[in-house]
């Protein structure tokens, strides 16, 4: 089986769930609801899921949005039914080209795991379509999917490029997900903008993890947005993209300050904490921190008093790792002040 954290992903927070979960019990205590509002792959919010704790997960790209309903939300599945699909997919062999043989084979996926890649994605959309499987089911499968093929893929953990290398042999497995139901029953799963859900949402604990730098996720997992929407749009380039800017963040751009100040004052909640961590000038241009530590403070102070939390780390990169002394800092605020404007 799979567990939520068994998935390469830029910035995520595995090695500092202790970490955030010690903070917690010191300034906070017990709570009733915990938004994890830039998720990612969710793994925060699974660390504190509960079944009677509500966690509110979201996340901008669809793929992240799909695996967290596959882990966290409530909806029903037939257990039987998806182990049984997944035996025959794993099973099948495919022989035709198809869109995601055609853009990817050779390239991330041997030309063989290519075409099954595209087969069953093909047959997972045309079994929802025929009633055979329901929504929470289709994201069981497109999770397996898109988790079996990141433990096997042609790169160093990210799609922004690939291998050019002669493509070893790939076993292609996919594996039903480690799913426990119990404790998803008050849970929401979002595919919005932070900014915009903000405004619709209230919680006792709010955290944020937004992009650091100008390193763009949709860039990063473009292979894995593109397979989980399906909707074969024409790609370019060397990495083969496609069109990405209506999914590109806010905060990987030179308004991430005022993104950042615009989603702080219209939180509604009883804590904030926010992960960030200490690149600032250290990195390249594109690995520089878009938030200063100073604006951070000036923005959250603006609903009460900071506190900085600091813990050495070695970061997930997209390459060589060049920088030492990492840190993940946890901004805290127990909030005092009301909405400003």
């Amino acid at each position: 089986m799979y567990k939520i954290s068994q998935r390469r992903y830029l910035g995520n927070k595995n090695s500092i769930l202790d970490f955030i979960e010690e903070i917690i019990q010191k300034e906070i205590g017990d709570f009733d609801s915990f938004c994890d509002i830039f998720s990612g792959t969710g793994v925060v919010g699974a660390y504190f899921n509960d079944k009677d704790t509500k966690i509110i997960s979201n996340d901008l790209l669809y793929q992240n949005f799909i695996s967290l309903n596959a882990f966290l939300n409530s909806d029903t599945y037939y257990v039987k039914k998806i182990t049984k699909l997944i035996e025959k997919f794993n099973a099948t062999t495919a022989s035709k080209e198809n869109y995601f043989s055609t853009n990817f084979g050779g390239r991330y996926f041997s030309n063989d795991v290519a075409k099954k890649i595209g087969y069953i994605r093909q047959e997972i959309k045309k079994l929802f379509v025929s009633d055979s499987i329901n929504l929470k089911e289709k994201h069981i499968l497109l999770t397996s999917l898109n988790y079996s093929i990141d433990r096997i893929a042609n790169t160093v953990g990210h799609y922004d490029a690939y291998i050019t290398k002669e493509i070893k042999a790939q076993k292609f497995v996919m594996k039903m997900l480690d799913i426990d139901s119990e404790k998803n029953a008050k849970n929401e799963v979002h595919n919005r903008d932070a900014n915009m859900l903000i405004r619709d949402i209230e919680c006792d604990i709010l955290y944020m993890d937004p992009p650091y730098n100008s390193r763009q996720y949709c860039d990063a997992y473009h292979l894995l947005e593109n397979l989980s929407l399906w909707q074969k749009p024409k790609v370019f380039g060397v990495a083969k993209k496609f069109d990405r800017s209506k999914i590109k963040s806010e905060y990987s751009l030179k308004s991430a300050t005022e993104s950042f100040d615009d989603l702080v004052v219209n939180a509604k909640c009883k804590y904030m904490l926010l992960s960030y961590n200490n690149m600032a000038k250290r990195g390249n241009e594109r690995s520089n921190a878009k938030i200063s530590d100073e604006d951070i403070i000036k923005s959250m102070s603006k609903r009460g008093e900071v506190k900085v939390f600091e813990k050495s780390y070695k970061a997930f990169t997209t390459g060589k790792n060049v920088c030492k002394n990492n840190k993940e800092r946890i901004f805290f605020v127990k909030v005092i002040r009301s909405v400003v404007n």
